[in-house]
């Protein structure tokens, strides 16, 4: 039975039985839910039996709907016409009972007299929008989709209103699939419903099968632009479409024929940039910036459009294998960025950039300790920023050998920020710098402080590494194979994977008996991962969770393997998969609601 018609089946039995306590009759109840169970069941014979003593009462209108439909399921057909006609003789104005008998008809075969019925009923109509919704609403209770929408058609005619009733056609045609009269919807309702695009996009992507669809939707699109060349939602909407297919650059094109044309600051460009962004397509998103920065000083999107280039330069070199000299050029270019416009609290992303880069690419720690020191003394510059300059600055300490002034940095920002995730992320860096250095009584002791911290994400990492901890202190020689590992993990901290891999093969060789196997391979699959290599990284993730099942890591693989699949293989069926694996077997992991959700989504519940 339609969930919709069992909603309001029991609405009016709900009703029914209300009218019936009011009048001191009471009603079977019991005989009520036992039809519906037997109906549920499967066995017709028996609901029909007791609906069609409760249906004799004349306060049991309510039970109309399911008793109607126990009839056709029986193919009764003379017995539900009966009823029907009846209904319709005691109240002629009640829609729902003539299209009862026109499903009745359909039933039976007769096609035309049903819609014979169905049509003048609608024909019938008045100009009155409550009574058209509710009439496309009955068509819709028996699952006559297609005339609940000719009813919604023509009210819209009657209320000389082509947007009326847009939602409804909207979700009828999403559960019918009607991808054709989806797209046409959306297209005739964005420009007066601009905050539907975000719904259009979601449906649409959902729904579209192959490249076809998106092509077919691109030649809906241009046909409204050539009307309508000054609208923007058609703008924001092609490039979407063309994003779905990759095609960044045609995007951008598009983009900027619109700009030109409309001789538009560059707003529309700008906002649509971080879609190019989000998307990897960093060098449709540079030619982007590139366009924005032609319109001058003047115009108020250059200041952030380079900005915005800078730190898309920066995410592109500094992923996989970076270059030397790209790097130097890019801190030169965030040098001028400070010159024109000076160190303060709005250029100070730009200061950490240059750090960064200083510190971890180009050899120069000391460089970038003397520009943090410098920034924290800023005016202006608020408590939280201050704090994570010295987190940073903490950092770099360790790069520049004094491990003593790191620990009093994070230790200051850990008592100034007690219980804030910025003062449990300081503490957790303590612990960290403890664990390079061997110190891994003093770093367990701080894990197991942080496995209470409000922030979900530093509580896992502390848990983990305590447990790494716990579960390799046990001997001497589990001790050295640890000191082994951390070292490794201090060369992964300075930006030397190479290095590290060499330090991370070579424990098995020192310590064959080890237990660090998942540990091993969690680092190197990470390293792999930011080298853009992933599908070495995927193929590591598979071996710790297949070798580890009880391991501390395998939640952790899961969920990153799952990550990879379906943002950098492009293999959503393995992605589901992983997703699906870490739900069921690790309900408990931390990654669990995060992975429901995405999983959800990938099987597109609630589109």
């Amino acid at each position: 039975m339609n969930r919709f018609i069992i909603v309001v089946f029991l609405f009016f039995c709900c009703q029914a039985n209300a009218q019936n306590f009011r009048q001191n009759r009471p009603l079977a109840a019991d005989e009520g839910d036992l039809a519906i169970q037997y109906y549920q069941d499967g066995e017709y014979e028996k609901a029909a039996v007791i609906f069609e003593k409760l249906f004799a009462n004349p306060n049991n209108e309510g039970y109309f709907d399911i008793y109607f439909n126990t009839l056709l399921k029986l193919k009764k057909y003379d017995t539900a016409e009966k009823i029907v006609k009846k209904q319709i003789k005691q109240s002629p104005q009640t829609e729902i009972y003539e299209i009862a008998l026109g499903k009745l008809y359909q039933e039976k075969g007769d096609a035309s007299a049903a819609n014979k019925i169905f049509n003048e009923t609608i024909g019938k109509l008045p100009k009155d929008e409550f009574k058209i919704r509710m009439l496309a609403n009955n068509f819709y209770r028996f699952e006559n989709y297609e005339y609940a929408i000719q009813t919604f058609k023509q009210g819209r005619k009657l209320l000389d209103n082509d947007k009326a009733f847009a939602f409804e056609l909207l979700n009828i045609y999403r559960f019918k699939k009607d991808k054709p009269m989806l797209m046409q919807e959306y297209l005739d309702i964005l420009p007066s419903t601009p905050q539907l695009l975000p719904q259009a996009e979601a449906v649409l992507s959902m729904i579209f099968e192959d490249k076809t669809d998106y092509q077919t939707f691109q030649t809906g699109i241009l046909k409204k632009i050539q009307k309508e060349p000054d609208a923007e939602i058609y703008i924001q909407l092609l490039t979407w479409n063309y994003i779905q297919q990759q095609e960044y650059d045609m995007a951008l094109r598009q983009l900027i024929a619109f700009d030109k044309r409309t001789k538009a600051d560059g707003g529309t460009l700008f906002n649509a940039i971080y879609t190019f962004v989000d998307n990897g397509a960093y060098d449709t998103a540079i030619k982007a910036y590139e366009y924005l920065l032609t319109k001058g000083k003047e115009n108020q999107y250059y200041l952030p459009a380079k900005i915005e280039l800078l730190n898309t330069k920066y995410s592109i070199q500094t992923k996989g294998k970076y270059n030397i000299a790209d790097l130097d050029l890019l801190a030169k270019d965030y040098q001028v960025l400070l010159d024109e416009n000076g160190k303060n609290k709005t250029t100070l992303f730009a200061i950490k950039k240059w750090a960064t880069l200083q510190a971890y690419y180009l050899n120069q720690p000391g460089k970038a300790e003397i520009a943090l020191e410098e920034a924290i003394k800023m005016p202006g510059i608020n408590a939280l920023d201050v704090g994570q300059l010295k987190l940073d600055l903490g950092d770099i300490y360790i790069l520049t050998k004094q491990p003593w002034e790191a620990f009093l940095v994070y230790e200051q920002v850990s008592k100034q920020f007690e219980g804030q995730s910025i003062g449990n992320e300081a503490r957790f860096k303590s612990a960290k710098l403890s664990f390079y250095q061997g110190n891994f009584d003093y770093s367990n002791g701080q894990c197991l402080v942080l496995k209470a911290a409000t922030s979900q994400l530093i509580a896992n990492d502390a848990l983990n590494l305590s447990l790494l901890i716990s579960d390799n202190t046990q001997t001497p020689t589990d001790s050295s194979a640890l000191k082994m590992y951390a070292d490794a993990e201090m060369l992964l901290f300075r930006n030397l994977p190479e290095r590290s891999i060499q330090k991370l093969d070579s424990i098995s060789v020192a310590f064959p008996q080890n237990s660090l196997g998942d540990a091993i391979m969690m680092s190197k699959a990470k390293i792999f991962i930011k080298s853009d290599e992933y599908q070495k990284a995927a193929d590591i993730f598979k071996k710790v969770i297949d070798e580890f099942k009880d391991g501390i890591w395998t939640d952790d693989a899961l969920f990153t393997l799952a990550d990879i699949y379906e943002k950098k293989l492009n293999d959503i069926a393995q992605a589901k998969i992983y997703f699906q694996k870490l739900i069921t077997d690790y309900p408990g992991s931390m990654f669990s609601a995060e992975a429901r959700k995405r999983f959800r989504n990938l099987r597109g519940d609630g589109i």
